[in-house]
């Protein structure tokens, strides 16, 4: 405000008795100033008013009224508008800028009072009255310490980071008028306007002096404040406590503000949504709660952004949120029809579930889980059945998680806590009732911190997760509209209990005959499409399809025939890139430039009928494997070695067709003596470990056939377990091992006649390029798995079984050529 230390003694050397001020003056209201007497400050003039009133006293004698407005933002003050008090003024300079603005240099005198308005156009006129300064009254040593501790107050002040010139600390010094120091003081202490013409309007000085004196000790306590708060700061200086001390700065510059209008409407803002969510009457009562106790905290506390971000989840959720389901059973057995082929038995359960809710609205959820090998459409089939009901779709995998938290949630006293993966999924979905998915529930872990698939019974009954209780939300949230449907590669992982909340749903493998209806209706378009090509850039034939399903893919699924297609359509790709504009024909003689030479051939002893080697069906969590099961004899001591990493239950099953073999070895005309004989058993693959209940005929079938050295038929496949008396065991994994069969081209498939239920299952089109022989006896197999031409060389040497066959009514094989290839009902 101050020039320099010349302009201030000069100032404070003029004489308020010897000025002679007239009764009238022009007025210039000033907008964020209060002049006080002997201060001298420069002022930009801009409004015409003001323009015109400094030139009128610049025309007389240079003498101006200076009074501040109230409002400062108001450009044409009125009377009103405009304090009564203010200070005489001379102009010391005046220079006029390029824009039209006037900047002057004025010097306060002496304080005066507005009277009346005289004049308002074109610059304000006033008629003023003098307020000179008072005598002080009061005791001297009272007076004279007073001074002394604004002095010691100011130094203080400055030594705290307060910026107070130097020249006025001289000055201050040297001033012995109590008044006068009240006044400079004042006009350096940056002081609200308000409290600047508070002080102007006191008229004693003494009293002046001691309300400068308050204002400087609540800047001292301020100032001691940030003192303090920046020597906890200097302590550790890491970034949270960085954080906490700009926290504590801006809490104080606020609270001298009175800046608390953020705050109430964000509170207001937080209320209206708890209301607009429609919660159920106990949620809205604890986040009314939560939401009034964040309102007594300071908005920088730690705790204030837990509760408010827990709030912005409840208030997030949907609550009554629903999405509508499409009670067209036509119309939704037309979009799963479209986006799958087959499947007939999952499309007639969903289309079971919409008739049920079309008839009762208020119907649970179905849990339904889906067990195959990958690749053969689980996740894409939840993705249609929720198109073709109208409701949203939502994935979560649970593959590899072992944290019970990932489901029920964090309990928020933990840092970084959040609501479970169920709720995340709800929010995501943004309605109370998606088709909800969880893919890989055979693959939860399990370890110190909690056992996810016990966590999931709650979400998984019908009966409890009406009310499921997310520990981070802790309140119940209902569950029961929600359609869970779970993806699995086997159901064996699953625990029990988890398994009986569940409503099972196998997906074998597809035959060759479905996989090339698939890839020709879905794979192929679509690999066409994602790779910029069209139907006139490329061709595949059916044929060529199909060779590539069964020479270069070998899978229960569609995966690998997907990449193949993918690689023959890059491949095109950056041909149609380089220029070239013609058809690409794919046919099954240019294959091999496009995908290089079949992975998959007939092995050579696929070819023909060995002695010592039959063929087994092996169930895999990816579909079905054909299992080559070798036995040779020689010269020994009896001993059984078994090799290829067999478990322990088909070294059982390896010891039970030995004894069964041996029990029998004169009705299977077996001369040799066991004793002088070791038979070693190998299957194929030892470095892929093997077990399972069902190997038990194929592996009786390899011994009889080393034995009596009679080959085994090579068309024919066999599946089933046996006991020492010979009988044939029941087994699972039909369908996969049927088509197992079917993609070697095995013509027969031996099992046991108490899975001949499980035939219905079977495609149509496998059972009729198989065909399948029940047996119960292994008796029965040994009739048929041994090639007729062979049999008929050792007639001489093998007797008949005493079990009687199988009768040609109880067999697949019935005299009615019709239902030749059909299975037995």
């Amino acid at each position: 405000m101050i020039e320099d230390d010349d302009e201030i003694r000069e100032a404070l050397d003029i004489d308020e008795e010897q000025l002679v001020i007239p009764d009238t003056l022009p007025l210039l209201p000033v907008r964020d100033v209060v002049i006080f007497p002997f201060m001298i400050v420069p002022l930009f003039v801009g409004r015409d008013r003001s323009i015109n009133a400094v030139d009128s006293a610049l025309t007389k004698d240079r003498l101006i009224f200076a009074a501040t407005q109230k409002d400062i933002t108001d450009d044409d003050p009125n009377s009103k508008d405009i304090y009564r008090n203010g200070t005489v003024c001379m102009i010391m300079r005046m220079l006029k800028l390029p824009d039209g603005r006037v900047k002057i240099l004025v010097q306060g005198l002496t304080r005066a009072r507005i009277s009346k308005f005289i004049q308002t156009k074109p610059s304000y006129i006033v008629e003023i009255s003098k307020k000179p300064e008072m005598e002080p009254t009061g005791p001297t040593l009272e007076i004279e310490a007073l001074m002394r501790n604004v002095k010691e107050q100011l130094d203080r002040l400055a030594s705290l980071g307060k910026v107070v010139f130097q020249e006025v600390m001289m000055i201050v010094e040297n001033i012995a008028d109590p008044g006068r120091m009240a006044d400079l003081v004042a006009s350096n202490l940056g002081l609200k306007i308000n409290e600047s013409q508070e002080i102007l309007e006191t008229r004693d000085p003494v009293a002046r002096l001691r309300k400068v004196s308050d204002h400087i000790n609540k800047e001292l306590q301020v100032s001691q404040m940030q003192a303090h708060i920046q020597s906890q700061a200097k302590d550790e200086m890491d970034k949270s406590q960085r954080e906490y001390f700009l926290r504590e700065q801006m809490r104080a510059i606020k609270n001298e503000l009175g800046d608390i209008e953020d705050k109430d409407e964000e509170s207001e803002e937080l209320r209206n949504k708890i209301t607009e969510a429609k919660m159920p009457p106990a949620v809205e009562k604890e986040a009314i709660k939560q939401a009034d106790r964040l309102d007594m905290m300071h908005p920088d506390a730690a705790e204030a952004g837990l509760i408010r971000t827990y709030l912005e989840w409840l208030v997030d959720l949907p609550w009554s949120k629903y999405t509508k389901d499409v009670i067209d059973l036509v119309k939704a057995k037309k979009i799963l029809d479209t986006d799958h082929y087959d499947l007939e038995k999952i499309k007639e359960r969903i289309l079971e579930f919409l008739a049920v809710r079309k008839l009762k609205n208020d119907t649970k959820g179905p849990i339904l889980c889906f067990v195959g090998p990958p690749g053969v459409g689980k996740t894409s089939l939840g993705k249609s059945i929720a198109r073709s009901m109208g409701r949203e779709f939502v994935r979560i995998s649970l593959g590899g998680i072992k944290d019970e938290a990932e489901i029920r949630g964090h309990r928020r006293t933990y840092v970084g806590a959040l609501p479970g993966r169920i709720i995340q999924g709800i929010k995501q979905a943004g309605t109370t009732n998606p088709v909800f998915m969880m893919d890989e529930i055979d693959k939860i872990g399990m370890d110190f911190r909690g056992d996810p698939s016990s966590a999931l019974l709650e979400v998984l009954d019908p009966e409890q997760n009406n009310a499921f209780s997310d520990h981070y939300l802790n309140v119940p949230y209902d569950l029961s509209d929600v359609m869970f449907i779970m993806t699995a590669n086997t159901a064996d992982p699953i625990p029990a209990p988890l398994r009986d909340r569940m409503e099972i749903i196998n997906l074998p493998g597809y035959t060759e005959e479905e996989k090339l209806q698939i890839a020709k209706k879905y794979v192929v378009p679509r690999q066409i499409t994602e790779h910029g090509l069209t139907r006139r850039l490329i061709s595949i034939s059916d044929a060529t399809t199909r060779k590539v399903i069964s020479e270069y893919t070998r899978e229960a699924g569609l995966r690998n025939i997907e990449r193949e297609i993918a690689s023959i359509c890059r491949k095109v790709a950056r041909k149609v890139a380089g220029g070239y504009k013609s058809v690409t024909s794919i046919t099954q003689k240019n294959l091999h430039e496009y995908l290089g030479v079949p992975r998959f051939i007939p092995d050579d002893e696929q070819k023909r009928d060995e002695i010592g080697v039959a063929t087994g069906l092996a169930w895999t969590p990816v579909g079905g494997e054909i299992l080559y099961i070798e036995a040779t004899i020689m010269k020994g001591r009896g001993s059984l070695s078994l090799t290829g990493q067999l478990g322990d239950v088909m070294k059982e099953s390896a010891q039970a067709a030995l004894s069964y073999t041996r029990s029998r070895a004169t009705e299977l005309g077996i001369t040799e003596d066991f004793k002088t004989l070791d038979i070693h058993i190998h299957v194929p693959s030892g470095a892929i470990p093997k077990d399972g209940p069902s190997a038990g005929v194929t592996m009786a079938t390899a011994i009889i056939s080393a034995l009596t050295r009679t080959p085994v038929r090579r068309d024919v496949a066999m599946t089933g377990e046996i006991t020492l008396r010979g009988r044939v065991l029941p087994i699972g994994g039909l369908k996969e091992k049927s088509l197992a069969a079917l993609r070697a081209k095995m013509k027969t498939v031996v099992m046991p006649e108490r899975n001949e239920k499980d035939l219905s299952e079977i495609p149509p089109d496998v059972r009729k390029k198989v065909k399948f022989r029940p047996v119960k006896h292994m008796d029965e197999v040994v009739k048929i798995v041994f090639a007729k031409e062979s049999k008929k060389r050792s007639t001489g040497n093998m007797k008949s079984p005493k079990s009687k066959p199988a009768s040609k009514k109880k067999t697949a094989t019935g005299a009615n050529k019709k239902s030749r290839n059909q299975p037995r009902a």
